[in-house]
């Protein structure tokens, strides 16, 4: 479990999941809607946002969280555990409004995240498990077979994983 890549609809819980198991293995986290954006929503070009990826992924240890399918196989090729967060729409949609209730907004100071809502997001959000979980499902399939690949479908689920993640990293 040196390398972790943590995939999921926003609100899904993958910048939390990201930082708890960055503590427990000690591993560098980056969360890519911090490499993407800047504090005024402007994106990286696409051939950059590429190259920084490859560059996190040659190291020998990291976890990385975002969705981001266009880039999903520089992780998947390299990820040695891959955590897909295929949550309920409703529980993503709760996650953000939590999100924001906690931070009102803007960046979090924890992890250098923005917090962007508009009609758009929310949108994408309801209609992933739709749309774009079953491409997820399929890259995963497709180019994460060396991998031990975990698709959560709760939160009470992802609490148990991070658990026995922990206890696997202590034990080993």
């Amino acid at each position: 479990m040196d390398r972790i890549a943590i995939i999921g609809c926003g609100g899904s819980g993958k910048t939390t999941i990201a930082r708890r198991l960055g503590q427990i293995t000690g591993a560098p986290v980056t969360h890519l809607d911090v490499v993407y954006y800047d504090d005024e929503w402007n994106t990286l070009p696409q051939d950059k946002f590429a190259a920084i990826q490859h560059e996190l992924v040659a190291q020998p240890r990291w976890v990385i969280d975002g969705n981001f399918a266009s880039t999903l196989l520089i992780r998947l090729a390299r990820a040695d555990t891959v955590i897909f967060l295929d949550l309920p729409a409703l529980t993503c949609l709760w996650g953000i409004a939590q999100r924001r209730r906690r931070h009102g907004g803007g960046q979090h100071d924890a992890t250098g995240v923005y917090d962007r809502i508009t009609w758009q997001f929310i949108r994408y959000v309801w209609n992933y498990r739709r749309t774009m979980a079953p491409r997820v499902r399929s890259l995963i399939a497709e180019h994460a077979g060396h991998a031990d690949v975990h698709r959560v479908t709760s939160r009470r689920a992802a609490n148990q994983l991070v658990a026995e993640l922990a206890a696997r990293a202590t034990a080993g």
